[in-house]
């Protein structure tokens, strides 16, 4: 019987879903379950990887059993994870030592300003196309070496294994394979983004034994075989959760591009083969990589606050009570009558990453309404694309044609219109919104011939809306520049004033 399915599963950061696409790349079924974010210390955030485990058994099971499947019914299985969340667990048991440290983490802070003033520090961005950032996965390894009693030691005898969330996942669905994908390995700070391999100078730079590492292999490519309710199921690809969205929106050839609109947002440039080491605050990421051939580069520009900034103006000023709302807000008015506002929360993220920056209104008139205010807040998001593009730009020779987008906030038509209009391209959507699972799911098919090639996948993508460009150029310049100066009023900020009371949080969630 030939199978019918390709599953996906897809572990996000605040939950794990498993979800059937069909032939056609459309999406058969569902089951998602939520699991606990722990914070036991301000602006610590821990999974226990056991429980997303259980969740991901149990959201297996569901999604077959709720379209009458079993096995047989299914060609592949492929996994889209949170990315730089790390796990170490046990050899011989399978048990993780502790929770796994998120990658919205920041206990590293400190350990990071430590490193960078260390001998060797300016080589991490040539040789792994990151800055070095808690946000990666490295110094959480470190610190969990360092701070776990006798950790170091096992790791040094190869007691325990390492690993980001995929790797977890795929040692649990075939017993015992211990690999990790090129995408999620070029998240970690050590690998060499040109030799797609551990790299002997970060490890030691990290202080990382070699012996905890898994195996880095191509993003499409069978790892092993599935067990129970997948028994023999080839478990056939992996894919960072960014990287997956990018292949879900097919944008398989240079130059075409994607952004996820969530709480926070992704924006992906594919450069194809070429490997682009960013001037401009980007990072260079692996887009994706097919098993024997050449990687696919990407650039990627990482904006901490959008849709968060939406829910701050809901929780935290209560001049909306969903999000929803603040369209018909924003709308009131025709434009956002001089106010600008920079969600710095966090330090800003790219192109800037400047993490002493803290957020301001600027422009503030008696004038200003809560319409203008509503207006200044879906703005943002638009200029910080902008910001992102402009960077792409200055990068690499590719020249954007349109943006592709996906992600909870794209369901708002204005900031969809601002976004093409300051971007001065069209802003296109799909029909099928889950574009992270649908990224996994096309890759494990392609892996084992469910999709012959990528063209037949190209042909399952549907335009669902459409905002062309329509401001004048000199209102968009004219504007930028103003932005341009807000984002200057926010740098420096904490070294001017001092920190501000109470603890920060972790940086919010960029999935949609």
């Amino acid at each position: 019987m030939k199978p019918r399915f390709v599953m996906a599963i897809d572990q996000g950061t605040t939950s794990t879903r498993s979800i059937l696409f069909d032939h056609s790349g459309q999406l058969v079924a569902v089951s998602q379950r939520e699991h606990h974010q722990f914070f036991p210390k301000p602006g610590w955030l821990e999974h226990d990887p056991a429980e997303i485990w259980r969740n991901v058994e149990k959201v297996v099971k569901r999604v077959l059993d709720d379209v009458g499947a079993t096995a047989a019914d299914i060609a592949a299985v492929g996994i889209a994870n949170q990315r730089e969340t790390i796990v170490i667990w046990e050899r011989d048991t399978g048990n993780p030592v502790r929770r796994a440290i998120v990658w919205q983490d920041t206990r590293t802070d400190a350990m990071v300003e430590e490193l960078a003033h260390r001998p060797g520090a300016q080589q991490i961005p040539q040789l792994s196309g990151l800055p070095l950032s808690s946000y990666f996965s490295a110094p959480k390894l470190r610190w969990m070496l360092d701070e776990t009693p006798g950790l170091r030691e096992r790791a040094e005898r190869g007691e325990v294994l390492f690993g980001t969330m995929e790797s977890w996942l795929i040692w649990n669905l075939t017993g015992g394979v211990h690999v990790t994908d090129v995408t999620n390995a070029s998240r970690t700070l050590l690998m060499n983004i040109r030799t797609l391999q551990w790299d002997p100078h970060l490890l030691e730079f990290f202080g990382v034994p070699a012996a905890i590492l898994p195996e880095i292999r191509g993003s499409l490519e069978i790892y092993g075989t599935g067990h129970g309710p997948l028994e023999n199921v080839p478990i056939a690809a992996a894919l960072g959760d960014q990287q997956a969205a990018l292949f879900g929106q097919t944008c398989f050839s240079a130059g075409e591009a994607k952004c996820t609109y969530g709480t926070g947002s992704f924006l992906l440039l594919n450069t194809g083969t070429e490997l682009v080491a960013s001037t401009h605050g980007l990072l260079t990421t692996v887009a994706y990589q097919v098993a024997g051939e050449p990687a696919h580069y990407a650039l990627e520009g990482s904006i901490a606050i959008t849709g968060s900034l939406v829910q701050w103006f809901r929780d935290n000023l209560g001049l909306i009570t969903s999000a929803a709302e603040i369209e018909t807000l924003a709308r009131t008015v025709d434009d956002n009558g001089g106010c600008y506002i920079v969600p710095a929360f966090y330090g800003l993220f790219a192109p800037h990453w400047r993490p002493e920056a803290r957020g301001v209104i600027a422009g503030l008139t008696s004038y200003i309404t809560k319409g203008h205010l509503a207006r200044a807040v879906l703005e943002s998001t638009g200029w910080q694309t902008r910001e992102v593009l402009d960077a792409m730009n200055a990068d690499s020779s590719l020249a954007l044609r349109a943006l592709k987008v996906d992600g909870g906030m794209t369901s708002d038509n204005l900031l969809m219109q601002f976004v093409a209009d300051v971007l001065d391209v069209p802003v296109v959507r799909p029909m099928v919104a889950e574009t992270v699972s649908l990224g996994a799911g096309y890759a494990a098919g392609l892996a084992v011939g469910y999709w012959s090639d990528l063209e037949g996948l190209r042909r399952n993508w549907h335009l669902a809306a459409e905002w062309l460009p329509d401001m004048a150029p000199e209102r968009r310049e004219s504007e930028f520049r103003n932005w341009t100066y807000a984002v200057q009023l926010t740098l420096d900020w904490t070294s001017k004033v001092g920190p501000r009371p109470g603890p920060s949080g972790p940086i919010t969630e960029a999935r949609p």
